[in-house]
């Protein structure tokens, strides 16, 4: 059963983007709970070797992720295909690291200085504005709350040093608190 303050969150947003199919308020919507909530906590799961995805919310219009990020754990470069991205910190801090779309091949290259982001704080990000890539921060566990509008199962992703670029199959760790196998290949 999904704890309720998580659920009043999911009700907000589905009446936000029924509202506003661009999510004027989302950003605000996830500081207020990031701020104040601790139920979501019983929906985060850790594994040793990579970060997870445990889907809290689905629905045509949006889907809502708990990143659960153990200490020196990061994603890849990705995109969004397309959607509105946001990001907001439930526990610890995250290093959001911005990078320019490559051409020709080249491989990615930073844009401008990594953000530092710690409980509340929301980041957003479209593919018009950079690619990105998220890590744990501080060197401890945290724990981010992701928002993507609509929701896509798969993603590119550009390898550092190549630009090699990969199109990877989304998966999930657990699905509305409830766990399940998830293979390292199908994280972005």
């Amino acid at each position: 059963m999904q704890p309720q303050p998580l659920l009043e969150l999911c009700q907000a947003l589905s009446g936000e983007f029924r509202r506003d199919p661009k999510g004027a308020r989302v950003a605000s919507l996830l500081a207020e709970y990031s701020k104040a909530q601790s139920d979501w906590r019983g929906w985060s799961f850790f594994a040793p070797d990579c970060y997870t995805r445990n889907q809290v919310h689905h629905e045509p219009e949006f889907e809502l992720l708990l990143l659960c990020w153990g200490a020196q754990q990061k994603s890849p470069i990705h995109n969004h295909e397309g959607q509105r991205c946001w990001m907001s910190v439930l526990e610890g801090e995250v290093v959001e690291t911005l990078f320019e779309v490559p051409s020709n091949g080249a491989p990615p290259r930073a844009k401008g200085t990594p953000r530092r982001l710690s409980q509340g704080q929301v980041a957003f990000i479209t593919d018009e504005i950079a690619l990105h890539e998220i890590a744990s921060g501080g060197g401890r566990p945290a724990v981010s709350l992701h928002l993507y509008s609509r929701p896509f199962s798969t993603c590119q992703v550009y390898d550092p040093t190549s630009g090699q670029v990969q199109v990877r199959q989304l998966g999930y760790y657990s699905v509305r608190g409830e766990r399940g196998a998830l293979s390292r290949a199908s994280r972005p």
